[in-house]
């Protein structure tokens, strides 16, 4: 999948290619938890992992990618600089560094704000510090997480460069229509983060109807419904059987079932969720 960053004049900048299925490793914290996911992620076919400075495992996703022996410019790499560093334009510099040291790379794929700075104040600044990021080739690619469409409509008064991706929680349970809109009218793409709502809706009776029907796995329609509604793609698991079971969703042909699928929709926000603030 293609991704670019739209200026002010309507042109498209620092094109890049994105896989658009991936690992995530949130909530890998034990030590060999993350290095071991993301052994086998690359060994079964996956080339995007999604880490974060939050998250603690920069490291480990560093150390995995340099002992599968797969080559990294094959790879896409995407972190996130931290809610609490994202405080100024020097901040963010800083933090960028620290994960290219941490991960051990020369650069990261795709680099991005984690939420919206709490102070308002400081979300200039903050992207400014990313665009420094973009233009010095520490990466290649900048964009948000956990933004709303006032906060992405709000950029356009300072961004150079606006984000190339908004990462959200998306699913089946909440499909986003506002936000998806905007980040799409900026210009980006949207990543869809906990396609399961962490887990708490695997046990839907709804989508497991819809998988009996379909021969697969209620995960597999969840995430592959997350797949065709064109969002970058990137369930967490640590278990090796799910991280396989994980990307042979992309096999799963749920065309028959997209109005079933929608109509889960509830407005169930699983976690976190700075896009409503203001």
């Amino acid at each position: 999948m293609r991704i670019s960053h739209l200026t002010p004049d309507g042109q498209e900048a620092y094109s890049h290619e994105v896989p658009q299925f991936g690992l995530g490793v949130f909530l890998m914290s034990e030590e060999g938890e993350c290095r071991n996911s993301v052994l086998h992620a690359l060994k079964v076919g996956y080339t995007h992992i999604d880490t974060a400075r939050v998250y603690g495992n920069e490291d480990e996703v560093g150390k995995a990618v340099k002992e599968s022996g797969v080559d990294r410019d094959s790879l896409f790499i995407t972190t996130k600089l931290r809610r609490g560093h994202a405080t100024g334009y020097d901040e963010v510099l800083e933090h960028c560094q620290k994960s290219l040291e941490l991960l051990d790379m020369d650069y990261i794929d795709l680099y991005l704000v984690h939420a919206p700075p709490e102070d308002p104040e400081h979300r200039s600044p903050v992207w400014k510090g990313m665009e420094y990021c973009l233009e010095q080739g520490w990466v290649k690619a900048i964009g948000v997480s956990n933004y709303g469409a006032a906060h992405i409509e709000a950029m356009k008064e300072y961004a150079t460069y606006m984000p190339c991706v908004n990462q959200v929680e998306f699913n089946p349970w909440l499909q986003r229509p506002d936000i998806k809109k905007a980040t799409e009218a900026a210009g980006a793409r949207l990543m869809a983060y906990s396609p399961l709502a962490r887990g708490q809706k695997v046990d839907d009776a709804g989508l497991a109807e819809i998988a009996e029907r379909l021969g697969c796995t209620p995960a597999q329609v969840a995430i592959k419904f997350c797949y065709d509604e064109g969002c970058i793609t990137i369930p967490k698991s640590s278990n090796p059987s799910r991280i396989t079971e994980n990307i042979q969703s992309l096999d799963v042909d749920i065309s028959s079932e997209m109005d079933a699928i929608r109509a889960l929709e509830c407005n169930y926000v699983s976690g976190w969720d700075p896009t409503s603030e203001p």
